[in-house]
């Protein structure tokens, strides 16, 4: 038994976070779930049992509230064929918001909600286990995490331009045009922007493309359409950039995650 169910993200909250979705699944086969590196910070908070986590730094825990910030490499969700909870997919504006400061901080690892809010991260997860529906839990998310809190972190202008086109473009806003834009060396900007952001320019705009060609895929389109309409040279750049973000082949992948299909609800660009 498998329930998805994805929110209408509020208007003021679109600065913050790209996608929220419950999940329900019972009685999928036992397995590893991979987490795919994307252009979104990922918060999940877990119903019923904790998820049990290997990070994309390696490091493994068991959280009922956890943050992944960007990363360039897989992690893995080890699961009994059970899984329950809210998973929401932030902007850096919206992890700045939690953190209190660059989303850069967390890059490449995962961490427990509670080390940047407090206290409320186990209230907000005891009031959602003992909530039934999907739409008065995102309205608890809401409240908890977006309501009156306020972010002194702002990205540099020139910064956050160079972000927006790389996203806007799904990685593929040459970096040389990027920094003539703001006026900085393609140095320059590839030094603020890892300072902000945690990766260089280059790197993330990788990211994006994998992130595109993960979309693609999970639509069924096949793999040769994939590689041209997200912007690789042809199928082998493809499985080359497959296997160096996410540790296994499109075609593996889709054998063998039997869970695959949560991570792709919010990996659309532009839901709302």
């Amino acid at each position: 038994m498998t329930d998805v169910v994805e929110a209408a993200i509020p208007p003021g909250l679109r600065p913050y976070a790209e996608s929220m979705v419950g999940y329900r699944i019972d009685g999928a086969s036992p397995g590893t779930h991979i987490g795919m590196p994307s252009g979104t910070i990922t918060l999940v908070l877990a119903l019923d049992q904790p998820l049990h986590l290997i990070g994309a730094d390696g490091r493994r825990g068991r959280f009922d509230t956890v943050v992944a910030g960007l990363h360039a490499s897989p992690a893995h969700i080890l699961h009994d064929g059970f899984q329950h909870g809210v998973q929401l997919g932030l902007t850096p504006r919206g992890a700045a918001l939690l953190l209190g400061g660059p989303p850069g901080e967390i890059v490449g690892t995962s961490v427990d909600l509670a080390e940047f809010v407090g206290p409320s991260a186990r209230r907000l997860h005891e009031q959602l286990c003992d909530t039934p529906g999907w739409r008065e839990r995102f309205a608890l998310v809401v409240e908890a995490l977006f309501t009156h809190r306020d972010t002194s972190w702002e990205p540099r202008a020139e910064v956050e331009h160079a972000w927006n086109m790389l996203s806007r473009t799904r990685g593929r806003a040459p970096i040389a045009g990027l920094a003539e834009d703001v006026g900085w060396s393609s140095r320059h900007l590839t030094h603020c922007f890892r300072q902000e952001y945690g990766y260089p320019p280059k790197t993330t705009a990788r990211v994006l493309r994998f992130r595109e060609s993960h979309r693609l895929i999970s639509a069924g389109r096949p793999l040769t359409e994939v590689a041209a309409r997200a912007g690789y040279a042809d199928q082998s750049h493809l499985n080359r950039d497959w296997l160096a973000f996410a540790g296994t082949s499109p075609t593996r992948w889709l054998r063998e995650d039997d869970i695959a299909f949560v991570q792709d609800t919010t990996s659309s660009p532009g839901r709302s």
